[in-house]
């Protein structure tokens, strides 16, 4: 028999909180946190906003030691991970820590680290390699770290999908937990890419906007909309067998109930036409969570504020959810947060959850300008008190990676 598959645990370090708690205040206070490049000089960039991690300081969460064989995105992945299992209540009385499992994943992984190093290679010769270069840069480590930092000994897998790895890290611990394999696992992402070679390959690629205001950067489903923004952060959330978390009396989020992920099998950064690899996502999740597109009250989509992203999102939506696309209240929090890459889904399904928990819509900031090909409910600029029983959040990566997950209010 299927086992149900619980939210006990939210973890998150943002452009808009460094917290769970603040990143969900500012999404009701539709704060932006894109701001002026600070990482690096400019001088040469087109592109002038980022979405970076505020107030940072590492020595805050890690002795000197750890922060330095630690990479960004190990660190932010580290933190969340942290808050998310210190959420849920799990301890070492009540859960077998060597049950617990790590589904933690990175579309880049250590970026910062591998320009760093390369930098070294350059100018001062091999030799002067850091030992460290391999273990701070790749994807894995995150999850690596966080095993060794809590203490976690199940089962730990590293999933790299672009822009969709975090939702497809819930999407499979969702699955793994189901079908009796484990009882917990932390899932999420983490992304730090904020860094001269990073930015200069979504630039030259013509990804990103070169917006002259930050309040016209990230605008999802806007008419002007000509890129996104950049972000760093990671969330993390901890997905629990329900029986297990009803023994040890945990506070219960919400439930997963549906997952659904295709491959587009068109091209390496464009979506397949009219979305129909999403499409295909949405609905596969639907099946899987056994209801119909009408029963679902709130969309987060992926809406990047590329041209090309949100009018396919929308005609695949629009495909799936027939009559129903009309009265869905669809948003992006991108509009607030930036593009998070392989941090994107799990910190979407935090502000689901989050929206469920206290039946708000977030909304689409900074929005003016409409665009006809963009023809839904977005809930622009003010969010809205709706109570939501489920909620779907999207997310499609470069390579044709599209991932759906659905989520619901709990009902014993």
């Amino acid at each position: 028999m299927d086992k149900r598959v619980v939210i006990t645990g939210l973890g998150a370090i943002t452009p808009i909180g460094n917290n769970v708690e603040e990143l969900w205040e500012s999404i009701k206070q539709t704060k932006c946190g894109i701001d002026e490049i600070k990482a690096f000089d400019t001088t040469s960039f087109k592109t002038k906003f980022d979405a970076e991690v505020k107030d940072y300081d590492p020595l805050v969460y890690f002795d000197a030691k750890q922060a330095k064989r630690l990479d960004r995105v190990s660190q932010f992945a580290v933190i969340a991970a942290r808050e998310a299992l210190k959420d849920s209540g799990i301890n070492k009385e009540n859960t077998n820590f060597e049950d617990i499992g790590i589904f933690v994943g990175s579309g880049i992984g250590g970026l910062n680290t591998i320009q760093e190093q390369c930098e070294v290679n350059f100018t001062k010769g091999s030799n002067r390699i850091s030992p460290m270069f391999i273990p701070m840069g790749i994807c894995n480590m995150p999850a690596g770290s966080i095993a060794i930092d809590l203490g976690l000994k199940g089962e730990s897998i590293s999933i790299v999908t672009a822009c969709a790895t975090s939702t497809n890290t819930i999407g499979e611990a969702y699955r793994t937990i189901k079908h009796g394999y484990e009882q917990v696992i932390l899932a999420g992402g983490t992304e730090a890419a904020i860094c001269t070679i990073g930015m200069a390959g979504f630039e030259n690629m013509k990804a990103l906007t070169t917006a002259e205001s930050k309040d016209r950067a990230s605008i999802p489903f806007d008419k002007e909309r000509s890129g996104f923004v950049m972000g760093e952060g990671a969330g993390v959330i901890v997905l629990e067998e329900l029986e297990h978390a009803q023994k040890r009396g945990a506070k219960i989020y919400a439930e997963v109930i549906g997952y659904g992920a295709t491959s587009d099998a068109y091209h390496i950064t464009s979506p397949a036409p009219n979305g129909e690899g999403g499409a295909r996502a949405m609905q596969r999740a639907l099946q899987d969570a056994g209801i119909n597109p009408e029963d679902v009250d709130y969309i987060n989509a992926h809406g990047t504020s590329t041209h090309l992203n949100d009018s396919t999102e929308t005609t695949a939506i629009k495909t799936v959810f027939g009559d129903a696309s009309k009265t869905v209240k669809v948003s992006s929090t991108k509009s607030n947060t930036g593009h998070l890459l392989g941090a994107a889904g799990v910190v979407e399904v935090i502000i689901s959850t989050k929206a469920i928990e206290d039946s708000i819509i977030p909304p689409t900031i900074n929005y003016k300008v409409p665009d006809e090909e963009c023809d839904l409910d977005i809930v622009p600029n003010k969010p809205e008190s709706k109570q939501i029983n489920i909620a779907m959040s999207n997310s499609l990566g470069f390579g044709g990676h599209n991932a759906s997950i659905i989520i619901k209010k709990f009902e014993k």
